[in-house]
């Protein structure tokens, strides 16, 4: 079932509230692939019933980024979410979800001045701002996340926290081609030649994750053997490559707690992320 309208969407979930049946989000920008069905997927297991958004957000874009040519695909996405399970596919046009003098802003400044808020001004403002409204509509008990975006997931749950949501926010695992390269939707940007040099992030993780095992705690000898490994291969450029607390996001000198590394790489004129947490 495939709805375009606040009120459309609404009056379903009110019926499903009157059975008290459990409601499942999975918030998405479309052009879904597996990391998304295994959000889905999850949701279907945990939920009685299951939302998945499918809304490319304006205002999560800055002026020389990607909103425009954003890869789209409906057709194929609601085919995914069919086979996922979902219930219902929520997919507004813009004027749906923005009036024309919205002035209402949300932010969480303490976790969004690091990472890829430093590099991305105003990114996760808008974020905070779609995804609350998403939330007031859908009133969902559970909401669904990927790891691989982790600082979303840690921006959403201390707004979730701090405006006094009652959602229970589930951050899901990075899901990985075979070779190793996370699952995302820019994917398709790459040539084959970047496609094949975009395999250096992670395997720069695994090098800083074996790295961590064998009891480095220096975060700055971690980066080093990170940003070594990015810089043999020709075609990747470093954005970041950060080590921080896992909650504050603070950047850290010595391990001596649980940490998120993140790396954000140009792989011709793509931007991708990845991390992976480590435990102490």
């Amino acid at each position: 079932m495939l709805t375009k309208e606040i009120c459309e969407i609404r009056k379903v979930i009110k019926d499903w509230k009157k059975e008290e049946l459990s409601i499942g989000y999975v918030p998405t920008m479309g052009f879904l692939h597996e990391g998304h069905e295994s959000l889905i997927k999850r949701a279907v297991k945990e939920n009685d019933k299951v939302v998945v958004s499918i809304f490319v957000n304006p205002t999560q874009f800055g002026p020389n980024e990607d909103y425009d040519s954003y890869p789209r695909d409906i057709n194929k996405d609601l085919e995914l979410c069919k086979n996922a399970g979902a219930s219902i596919v929520f997919n507004p046009s813009p004027e749906e979800m923005y009036f024309d003098n919205n002035s209402t802003s949300i932010g969480v400044s303490s976790l969004t001045n690091v990472l890829c808020g430093l590099k991305r001004p105003g990114h996760f403002d808008g974020v905070c701002l779609v995804v609350s409204k998403f939330f007031n509509i859908i009133t969902p008990d559970r909401a669904y996340f990927g790891q691989k975006d982790a600082q979303q997931v840690a921006v959403i749950k201390r707004m979730v926290r701090d405006l006094n949501m009652d959602i229970e926010i589930v951050p899901c695992p990075i899901i990985r081609e075979e070779d190793g390269l996370a699952k995302s939707s820019r994917n398709t940007y790459l040539s084959q030649k970047e496609r094949n040099a975009a395999l250096i992030l992670n395997r720069s993780l695994l090098k800083a994750k074996e790295t961590l095992e064998n009891g480095e705690r220096k975060a700055n000898i971690v980066k080093n053997i990170i940003k070594d490994s990015i810089n043999s291969e020709q075609l990747a450029k470093i954005d970041y490559v950060e080590l921080v607390d896992n909650n504050s996001l603070e950047n850290i000198e010595f391990i001596d707690r649980d940490i998120l590394v993140a790396i954000a790489v140009y792989i011709g004129k793509t931007r991708l992320i990845d991390n992976f947490t480590f435990s102490i």
